[in-house]
């Protein structure tokens, strides 16, 4: 492959743009805004849980089927544009239901359309850098792609006023254009090589492992989920009972996360599994550290609001994710220079320890300065590791496969929600019951604990040359 210019870097992950765009207002501002119009206030963290965990299975389940048939595609247009024309078609016409939704459940239905539509175009994504960059360029393409990711911290800003203010339709149109645009750009500037002859091996075992796998680590999480909830109905919001509830919590969501993605990654790679160890632990580090990271943001408004008594979290929120943006994103790019030079391991490491530091500090922090602070750290943190553990991962994950692999990471993605939400969103209802904003303490606690077992995981994370000798 030649050296790439700067603007491909770009376009091979303007994409990214768009998704983030949908992801950054949907999960930590609309979807919460709207959960609480639906649902009474005392249930909308078990509420939004619910509909954040199913949206997480389709995703789960699709974003490495459309991973699978990219593979394979031998369209003239390339492999992957596409999955990301069709995906984004698909997303406009779903999330027109969401902002027509009047009523819990059409907001339910609306959620798995879209995730369902989103993860046609994100599995076929994650293809590009592989099939496209060199592994020697791949630390600042996915620096590039980090930042694509994470710019929407600060773009995402304007939606927070508009929900406040009443306008949910200005939002959602912000986001078919977000959408729209970014795609347009890709299927027009990215230059594929069509695939010349289809892969000989069947289609059918692979996906049929990759609804098992869905299954397999949904069942093991929501098993996980109610382990804890039957905890905290024998031991009731007594001071024992929430120090016994909040061990049982660290645990499942812990424990979860390593057996599901053990058991549900080798269902999901079949008999290759046995010679991708490394990748199986490379996804428990990623879904440890999003499971943390992704859930902080995710109850954020709920715990602007309930912990620290602010009037307008929603706005709040906003700000906060700009202001993370600006430490973030410089982050983020400067790291992923770094990781072509000197190694991915010891910046993946140290992301997950800075990450706990800003985490326990905000579950100190006595007013908003010291939460933006806080941020701040978590966002230095979130930007090291969303370039150099992406990096690491396309080094690990095989040239031909690409697409399957990295859509089978996406155990990491969905399940951080499955996880963190699925879990955390329930258990901070019943502490809220003890004591009003206990809840969201709690489980900061627990994600804080998250990030430090991330970082242990780390060391499992073998490169190729040590799995081929496995």
């Amino acid at each position: 492959m030649k050296k790439l210019r700067w603007w491909d870097y770009i376009t091979i992950n303007i994409y990214w743009l768009g998704l983030n765009i949908a992801s950054g207002s949907i999960t930590p501002l609309i979807l919460p805004f709207l959960v609480v119009k639906f649902v009474p206030p005392e249930v909308k963290g078990t509420y939004l849980a619910y509909v954040r965990v199913a949206g997480l299975a389709v995703a789960m389940m699709i974003q490495p089927m459309a991973g699978l048939l990219s593979d394979r595609n031998t369209s003239r247009w390339g492999k992957r544009r596409p999955f990301i024309f069709v995906g984004t078609i698909l997303d406009i016409i779903f999330l027109t239901i969401i902002g027509l939704a009047r009523d819990y459940w059409t907001l339910f239905a609306g959620i798995l359309l879209l995730q369902f539509s989103s993860n046609i175009a994100h599995g076929a994504l994650q293809g590009l850098i592989p099939d496209l960059v060199p592994e020697d360029q791949r630390g600042r393409a996915s620096g590039v792609k980090a930042i694509m990711e994470l710019l929407p911290i600060l773009i995402v800003i304007v939606v927070g006023p508009m929900l406040e203010k009443g306008y949910l339709w200005g939002a959602i149109g912000f986001i078919m254009a977000s959408f729209l645009i970014t795609m347009a750009i890709t299927v027009i500037f990215v230059h594929e090589e069509p695939l010349k002859e289809r892969p000989a091996e069947p289609l059918g075992g692979p996906l049929l492992r990759l609804v098992a796998l869905t299954v397999i680590f949904v069942a093991i999480t929501q098993l996980s989920q109610r382990f804890v909830s039957w905890i905290g109905g024998q031991t009731g919001a007594t001071v024992l009972g929430i120090d016994i509830v909040g061990l049982a919590g660290l645990l499942a969501m812990a424990g979860s996360i390593i057996i599901g993605v053990y058991f549900a990654a080798r269902v999901g790679l079949g008999p290759e599994a046995i010679y991708h160890s490394g990748f199986i632990w490379w996804v428990i580090n990623r879904l440890l550290f999003l499971a943390a990271v992704n859930s902080i943001q995710s109850f954020a408004q709920y715990f602007l609001g309930d912990v620290l008594k602010v009037e307008n979290p929603v706005t709040l929120t906003a700000i906060l994710m700009a202001v993370v943006a600006a430490f973030l994103l410089p982050s983020a790019l400067v790291s992923g220079w770094l990781s072509d030079r000197f190694g991915r391991f010891r910046l993946v490491l140290a992301s997950c320890l800075i990450g706990a530091l800003g985490t326990f500090l905000l579950l100190f922090s006595p007013n908003i300065p010291m939460v933006m602070v806080s941020g701040c750290i978590i966002g230095i943190g979130a930007g090291i590791f969303m370039a150099t553990n992406w990096a690491l991962g396309t080094d690990i994950v095989p040239p031909d496969k690409a697409g399957l692999f990295l859509g089978i990471s996406n155990l990491a993605g969905a399940g951080a929600g499955i996880v963190g939400a699925g879990i955390g969103g329930p258990m901070a209802d019943f502490f809220n019951l003890a004591r009003p904003g206990l809840g969201w303490l709690v489980i900061y606690a627990l994600y804080g604990g998250l990030l430090i077992l991330a970082a242990f995981t780390l060391f499992r994370v073998r490169p190729p040359a040590v799995q081929k000798q496995a």
